[in-house]
């Protein structure tokens, strides 16, 4: 390993480069990696908030986001009465073009019954509606468009003001606003309507006993709450996983092609060294053993440095963009070290075997 230190430091420049293509690399790996892990948090923030084990959707339905289907009518009313049922809680799910700030926006209307739960989890700002007139929005649309508490909003035809400020409830594909459910109700014409009911189990009754009898009595489809999160996580990572993971690829492919080349031309320039060893009696295996030294110190400072400024990238977007989460996860660290040492050994391979195939006596001959 010392020797692998004077080789990779006689030349400092190329050694802060090769670790600073490693950094970037690493850095742009975690940073597309916790995107994704964002874009799912995002997309089961509400679902993992609102009561219940057991949702019943409409026939058909399978993802939570952007459905404007109902229920058949009385369904909230005959889930009550399911035995075994301790607790539903009716959600009305309408999405709406709502006009902010002179640009047309997509919202999820979410109507929430204030007596029995569904309604935004955390308050940034102001309070909940107390009037039929009043509404929450999200916190970061709001501070994106420059929207404060009091502000009106068109939403389906009728003025509303803006009571409250939510946090967590925006996602890529749109951000949330909540009223009361029998005001949205008004909105689409549909009185006693719901898109969702989330159902707790009484005390003692699993949530897989009631699945079938709450499809059979209100019409539409019971299934556990995790497997329409799940579902939706599906949804949004089949959109975006695939060019994220391109991208991710390409960074890996550049900071091994980069490390490699650095590792290969620090090698080469010390081709007479290797041969002197080598004709001294010094075994391939100790050659590859600094060969590979290079590379793992290069691929470790540039770990290190990528890890650390990942997490001040990550930082930086948030601040500026407030609906954009990049959840770097435990999991997503290892990946990234995985890839560092995948990244040292791959750099070596080549140079390595250049090494093997040297003959001292050519080496002397030059």
């Amino acid at each position: 390993m010392p020797l692998a230190r004077r080789n990779l430091f006689q030349n400092p420049l190329r050694f802060l480069l090769s670790a600073a293509v490693v950094a970037l690399s690493i850095m742009l790996m975690l940073v597309l990696n916790g995107f994704l892990s964002g874009v799912d948090q995002q997309a089961r923030a509400y679902l993992d908030r609102v009561p219940g084990s057991l949702v019943v959707t409409p026939p058909e339905v399978t993802n939570f986001m952007g459905q404007s289907t109902l229920l058949p009518a009385g369904a909230y009313e005959k889930a009550s009465q399911v035995a075994g049922v301790g607790r539903v809680v009716p959600v009305l799910d309408q999405v709406f073009i709502v006009d902010l700030g002179g640009t047309k926006t997509a919202l999820f209307v979410l109507g929430y019954d204030p007596a029995l739960g569904g309604g935004p989890w955390q308050l940034k700002q102001g309070r909940l509606p107390q009037a039929e007139n009043e509404i929450v929005l999200d916190y970061a649309l709001a501070q994106q468009r420059d929207i404060v508490i009091g502000d009106k909003l068109q939403v389906g035809g009728r003025e509303f003001a803006i009571s409250g400020l939510s946090g967590g409830t925006n996602t890529w594909v749109g951000a949330y606003l909540f009223m009361p459910k029998q005001v949205l109700e008004k909105l689409v014409l549909a009185p006693g309507a719901s898109s969702y009911l989330f159902v707790t189990p009484a005390a003692g009754m699993a949530a897989e006993e009631l699945r079938d009898p709450l499809s059979s009595a209100t019409g539409g489809t019971a299934m556990l709450k995790d497997e329409l999160v799940e579902s939706d996580s599906r949804l949004l990572k089949g959109i975006y996983g695939p060019p994220l993971q391109l991208m991710i690829g390409i960074a890996f492919l550049v900071g091994t092609l980069v490390m490699g080349l650095v590792i290969f031309t620090a090698t080469a320039e010390r081709q007479r060294e290797y041969g002197v060893l080598k004709a001294i009696g010094a075994r391939n295996s100790l050659l590859y053993q600094v060969v590979a030294g290079q590379a793992v110190i290069s691929a470790g400072a540039g770990l290190v440095v990528g890890i650390v400024l990942s997490f001040g990238v990550a930082w930086l977007i948030t601040e500026l963009r407030p609906a954009i989460t990049i959840a770097i996860e435990p999991g997503g660290v290892v990946l990234a070290l995985t890839a560092g040492l995948v990244m040292a050994l791959l750099a070596a391979l080549f140079p390595a075997r250049n090494v093997a195939q040297l003959a001292p006596a050519e080496v002397f001959r030059r």
